[in-house]
């Protein structure tokens, strides 16, 4: 799909060197962008979704869990 942007002249530039250095079209660098920054859009989000799941439910361990885990690293040293 082809789409026109508008981006500041030093943005151009830049990409322009990065994507001749890596010897990649311009078109390919900008796809590898966007989708680094939809890759990180989307981890943002399922962050925020699992602090808002424990900032409501208890979130904390049984004793009888706490205590297992406990005994299973007795042995161990740090």
């Amino acid at each position: 799909m082809k789409t026109a942007i508008s981006i500041p002249d030093n943005v151009y530039n830049t990409a322009e060197m990065v994507a001749k250095k890596l010897n990649i079209s311009r078109s390919e660098l900008y796809t590898k962008a966007i989708n680094d920054y939809l890759n990180q859009h989307q981890k943002s989000h399922i962050t925020e979704a699992l602090n808002k799941v424990y900032s409501e439910e208890k979130s904390t361990l049984e004793p009888a869990i706490i205590q297992m885990q406990s005994s299973s690293i007795e042995d161990e040293s740090w």
